[in-house]
């Protein structure tokens, strides 16, 4: 299966790669944590970070548990997985929303990615909101012709439903597309979709994304003959 015209695409996960908010997911993570007296530490949230809130919630329950079974069941507090997933993502809004700066090269490679005929789409785990706020804010939302959010698959990265639909939406096949990810379960799903990944070391290292086909230390130091040999197995 070839993709409409023989287009190629490139999916971009949001967080750590488009726009740097890794650090305010970090402060609105521990923010709920405090408020309803759950263990959060900084090695689970890297753990988990580019997961969906409704996997991420209940293994912070599960390793919060004992202690929160002081003063209520584990079953009452997963009743009110969607509370603490809205409140954390309200709270993640209000620190970022004056804050959120384009990262150095994004702006110039999907100005080459553009002009070079490319597709793109964002394929993110964050709620449509989140999505929004940080494309307008940054100014770039106008380069995407596709966007899939966490509200919009079953299974969250890992599983590849993210990128798939992302390509769907595109209307191309997976081999058409190459993923850009900073998250090992980002990695994972790009893979497991049967697309090419390009790994940015922004919240992982280089050990951790080895599995990409291609890692960089910043978009900046990629264009669109880059993803074109990619593509091309050059």
């Amino acid at each position: 299966m070839t993709g409409v015209n023989n287009r190629k695409g490139v999916i971009f996960d949001l967080d750590g790669v488009l726009v740097d908010t890794g650090w305010a997911h970090k402060q609105s993570w521990y923010d709920l944590a405090e408020k309803e007296g759950l263990l959060m530490t900084d090695e689970f949230f890297t753990s988990t970070f580019g997961m969906r809130n409704d996997q991420i919630i209940p293994m912070l329950m599960e390793r919060s548990c004992r202690g929160y079974l002081a003063r209520d069941s584990r079953a009452g507090l997963l009743r009110h997985l969607d509370h603490l997933s809205d409140w954390k993502e309200q709270r993640y809004r209000e620190i970022i929303a004056e804050k959120l700066t384009l990262p150095a090269g994004v702006g110039e490679l999907l100005e080459d990615l553009k002009k070079n005929d490319f597709l793109m789409a964002v394929g993110s785990s964050a709620p449509k909101a989140n999505l929004n706020l940080c494309l307008e804010r940054v100014r770039i939302k106008g380069y995407f012709d596709a966007c899939v959010t966490g509200e919009e698959v079953v299974e969250g990265k890992p599983a590849p439903e993210t990128f798939l639909k992302a390509a769907e939406k595109l209307g191309l096949s997976p081999d058409c597309c190459v993923v850009v990810e900073d998250a090992v379960q980002g990695v994972e799903a790009g893979k497991a979709a049967g697309m090419l990944v390009v790994a940015v070391t922004t919240t992982r290292g280089r050990a951790d994304l080895s599995a990409a086909n291609i890692i960089v230390d910043s978009l900046g130091e990629l264009t669109a003959k880059d993803f074109t040999r990619l593509l091309n197995h050059v």
